[in-house]
């Protein structure tokens, strides 16, 4: 389908679409069901599994949008880094020295190791309705490489920033590119109609240092992908930057940048429209509010977006992240359709 072309009309009128990240998660009581029998690997990596989970919240809340249910830390896996989630994800190595690059490896071909991931989609496009868009992700590479050499992605990420010059990142990053552009290419031939690339510790970057590393690399793997696959739309969202940063991509193979609830929406839907869908930016934690203080919320957030001077044709209702655990899921309900009842232009 792509990306959203199908748009729901009514009366004449067309509806911003909406879909959230992390929509399949710990917050609803149809994964918790399935993951009282089932560890998160086993739900990620049985295909009937994630198509199900993936499916959960299409059924119930309705979004526009299905996500593939999967994670964003497989690459290290493949890389012989001894990714467990125990429950958090917990590495045996980390990438802390040029010589450790040795061991990293890939242990399998993109083909096979990724399998899982093409089979869940490829049931995924059979059970999803064709107006629906099907959407696969992988992270992008500074978040990846965040994980290699610390084991997340919070903090000032020092030991990271220090990689930029003792050959760690160019090293990880000949690992990495060509196993992310096929990982991506799978996902495309297994049925995504889109893909996501979430950049979740770029936000931690100096401007320069974003333009000079992370950009660069980013750039590289949307290349590749357009190149072959030129009607693939490509999302890119990076969390905890500013206006600058998203000025600096500059990216004419991405279509659509995800901005968080720092940002203010309608400026950046009123500059960088002209070239990019944008998406976002419900704060997550605003889901957790009483509904009344939260459908006064959505108001006020469409009553910002919809003053006559915004091409709403190019914004995408969503979160600013991902739902967060123990959000009540009558408000996620509530809110899809709120919006799918209100933001009607």
């Amino acid at each position: 389908m792509g990306l959203y072309t199908n748009r729901t009309q009514r009366d004449g009128k067309t509806q911003v679409p909406v879909w959230f990240m992390r929509q399949a998660g710990r917050y609803h009581s149809h994964y918790q069901n399935i993951r009282k029998d089932s560890d998160f690997v086993t739900m990620c990596k049985q295909p009937d599994l994630a198509c199900e989970i993936t499916m959960g919240p299409m059924r119930d809340f309705k979004f526009d949008a299905a996500i593939l249910f999967s994670d964003i830390l497989y690459p290290l896996e493949l890389f012989n880094m001894g990714l467990v989630y125990n429950p958090g994800p917990k590495m045996d190595m980390k990438l802390d020295s040029v010589d450790r690059l040795k061991e990293m490896q890939p242990n399998q071909t993109c083909a096979d190791y990724y399998k899982f991931q093409a089979d869940a989609l490829t049931l995924l496009k059979k059970e999803l309705p064709q107006e629906k868009t099907l959407l696969g992700f992988v992270g992008a590479p500074f978040t990846l490489y965040t994980y290699a050499v610390e084991g997340g992605h919070s903090g000032n990420l020092t030991d990271s920033k220090k990689g930029f010059y003792d050959g760690r990142w160019q090293g990880f990053l000949e690992l990495l590119i060509p196993t992310m552009i096929e990982n991506i290419e799978i996902q495309i031939k297994g049925g995504a109609d889109g893909i996501c690339l979430f950049d979740t510790a770029v936000g931690e970057m100096d401007l320069n240092d974003f333009k000079a590393y992370p950009l660069q690399a980013l750039k590289t793997v949307t290349k590749a992908i357009k190149a072959k696959y030129p009607d693939i739309p490509l999302t890119y969202y990076s969390k905890l930057t500013h206006v600058d940063y998203l000025r600096a991509i500059e990216d004419d193979n991405l279509d659509v940048l995800g901005v968080d609830w720092r940002t203010n929406l309608p400026a950046v839907l009123k500059e960088f429209s002209k070239d990019y869908y944008i998406q976002g930016n419900l704060d997550p934690s605003h889901l957790h509010l009483p509904w009344e203080l939260l459908e006064g919320k959505l108001e006020k957030w469409w009553a910002s977006m919809n003053t006559g001077d915004l091409d709403l044709s190019k914004w995408i209702a969503g979160l600013g992240h991902g739902v967060l655990q123990h959000t009540p899921e009558e408000n996620v309900r509530n809110t899809v359709k709120y919006i799918q009842d209100n933001f009607i232009y």
